[in-house]
């Protein structure tokens, strides 16, 4: 950075500055940002609008404020009177900067999806419209059929057959809001082609299947 301002300086004849921030750290001091696939992106094609989402509305409590008060351009005085909100006001401090950042980065419209999807899959609404999706092609398909396992790998919600069958075995895949332990679980094309199959896996990561 000082090489830069001292370049432009001896090029332009200009000053020029260069500013730095703390690191943006969590509560037990250490970077955010980190996910199990490595990092949240701005980039929509790497991060979907709705994992970022997701990503900032499950940040832990004692970071909310702090990430609002960074990050957002909330007024100070609506910030500060949610210093005294707990339990149930802290979710909904989350849901604020998880809205507010998504729609800074990705516009009001996938900000509005984002926060539409994830209030029907977890707070009981009934529109899933807008939730992640992934589609199969019948080439997928051996028989009409498609294991469970598969369609975790396929959709990128496993990083491999024995990942998904580890997930399965240990109790942290459903379909359908049922609890799956059969690993040699099976779906026909006609069931996945209802466009009604909603798989999860432990409590944040879920995709509706279609085929496409």
């Amino acid at each position: 950075m000082l090489g830069g301002t001292e370049l432009i300086r001896r090029k332009l004849g200009k000053d020029a500055y260069a500013m730095t921030i703390n690191l943006l750290l969590n509560s037990e001091g250490k970077k955010m940002g980190k996910t199990e696939k490595g990092a949240v992106w701005l980039d929509a094609n790497k991060t979907t609008p709705y994992e970022f989402y997701q990503y900032w509305r499950n940040v832990a409590d004692a970071d909310v404020l702090k990430c609002i008060r960074m990050l957002t351009f909330l007024p100070v005085e609506e910030i500060n009177l949610m210093n005294s909100w707990e339990g149930s006001k802290l979710n909904e401090a989350k849901a604020i900067l998880a809205y507010e950042l998504t729609k800074m980065i990705h516009g009001e419209e996938e900000a509005g999806k984002a926060k539409e999807a994830s209030e029907a899959l977890f707070g009981g609404g009934a529109n899933l419209e807008n939730m992640p999706k992934f589609a199969l092609s019948k080439d997928d398909f051996t028989e009409d059929k498609i294991d469970l396992m598969g369609i975790l790998v396929k959709a990128g919600m496993a990083t491999s057959r024995s990942d998904a069958r580890r997930a399965i075995e240990q109790g942290g895949v459903s379909v359908n809001d049922e609890k799956i332990t059969d690993v040699y679980r099976s779906y026909d094309i006609d069931y996945i082609g209802n466009g009604d199959m909603i798989v999860k896996k432990g409590k944040k990561s879920f995709k509706k299947i279609v085929i496409e």
